[in-house]
């Protein structure tokens, strides 16, 4: 249980760090789509859209095998996935 809330309290810091760096123009680190699919391919990484809901909604591009997590409620899902997979989050 313990591992749990260190997760969620990771992940929830992670995003608020983004976040924060996104609204002060900093650039959050990035990864190719050549490295994204060799990640995925190798099943390496889990690709999580955390796009808000009215805009995944919209959306016609989405990632193959992406799974969908809402931005909001990080600490739901922070914890269930594997702490050996990269988790690569996005929302564009």
């Amino acid at each position: 249980m313990k591992t749990r809330r260190w997760l969620t309290a990771l992940a929830a810091l992670a995003v608020v760090l983004l976040a924060t760096a996104v609204a002060f123009g900093a650039e959050a680190p990035r990864i190719s789509k050549e490295d994204a699919r060799a990640a995925l391919e190798n099943k390496q990484a889990v690709v999580l859209d955390v796009r808000a809901g009215r805009d995944w909604n919209k959306s016609d591009h989405k990632i193959a095998g992406a799974v969908r997590e809402e931005p909001a409620e990080v600490e739901k899902w922070a914890g269930k996935y594997l702490k050996d997979k990269e988790l690569i989050l996005y929302c564009a």
